[in-house]
């Protein structure tokens, strides 16, 4: 299951995770700039709802061999973008996928003569404390280890993983924030915006052999910030409701201990761990000297902005409260 490329690209490239918000950019972008994109997607995807121009071709990861599957059906790439994540988050997925995937490509690139490997990753790696975080990390010092030219770029926030809101003061509902919401911040970044930069890192020596953190323009935003806004463009009085960050490491804490004697509750816990780590670290650069987030060390790329995006939300009345990481 094909779709022809309909332009001759200057380079062919990999890209995996093209079914998720950043790889359909990246696709995107990648056509429009000449390239010829081969895209591994999961079987029964529906590839008529993304990006045409790609070669897209169905896969099976649990196959061992999937990736010479692909070239063989496709040919060799250039370059390899990986624009991966686990769905969840979950332990399993999250060895399945931010490790597992990204390494049987990195297995391919070193064998094809692959002249790059840029991979997305996750500004939170910074200070893992999670299954993803530690898959990703371990990812990516594979990488860097590999020999191969590598450029390694974490961003600080999506979007729509910053959208989900939206929905609830529609219809009414107070913003929920965590704290006093003020707690985290970040620098959020569009999908195309992000897909540009990546792009961006194909033959640029300042981009290789670098893990590069990146943001959209400034400056840093609070969820108070983001409710604050939602409310004066939809013409509502504010009306927030609190909750206690403490309340997601008590619940893990209880389930911590009782997933020792009941396994299947290990995933549930993980979630409650992350909800927790979402609610109190910032998106943004950490200084380790400090023991601080820096916003200003914090790189900012692209135009768009998220208050804009939320404008754009609000007049067509559309919903955007999909997570924002890119994913099979």
């Amino acid at each position: 299951m094909t779709n022809t490329i309909t332009t001759q690209g200057a380079l062919r490239i990999l890209l995996l995770g093209a079914s998720g918000t950043t790889g359909r950019a990246v696709a995107r972008a990648g056509i429009a700039a000449g390239h010829a994109m081969v895209c591994p997607v999961r079987c029964g995807t529906d590839v008529a709802a993304l990006p045409q121009g790609p070669t897209y071709t169905e896969t099976d990861f649990a196959d061992a061999h999937w990736l010479a599957s692909v070239q063989d059906r496709c040919g060799a790439c250039d370059i390899v973008i990986s624009c991966v994540a686990s769905r969840s988050g979950a332990p399993k997925d999250a060895e399945a996928v931010d490790y597992g995937i990204n390494s049987a490509a990195l297995v391919y690139a070193r064998q094809a003569g692959v002249k790059q490997f840029i991979l997305l990753s996750a500004i939170c790696v910074q200070k893992p404390r999670l299954a993803f975080q530690r898959a990703k990390l371990t990812f990516e010092a594979d990488l860097i280890a590999s020999g191969l030219a590598y450029s390694i770029v974490r961003p600080t926030a999506y979007f729509k993983s910053l959208s989900g809101q939206v929905d609830r003061l529609r219809a009414g509902k107070p913003y929920l924030l965590f704290g006093d919401g003020r707690l985290t911040a970040c620098k959020p970044i569009s999908d195309d915006d992000l897909a540009a930069y990546i792009l961006g890192c194909i033959d640029t020596p300042e981009r290789m052999q670098a893990i590069l953190p990146i943001g959209g323009p400034g400056p840093a935003l609070t969820p108070r910030d983001m409710g604050a806004y939602l409310f004066r463009a939809l013409g509502r009085p504010p009306r927030y409701r609190r909750v206690p960050p403490a309340l997601f490491r008590g619940m893990a804490a209880v389930l911590g201990v009782l997933e020792l004697a009941f396994p299947p509750l290990r995933t549930k816990a993980e979630f409650l761990r992350i909800a927790h780590y979402y609610a109190t670290e910032s998106m943004l650069v950490w200084d380790p000297a400090t023991e601080t987030y820096d916003a200003e060390a914090a790189p900012e790329t692209g135009s768009d902005t998220l208050f804009a995006h939320y404008d754009r939300l609000i007049a067509s009345g559309a919903s955007d409260a999909r997570p924002g990481h890119a994913m099979f």
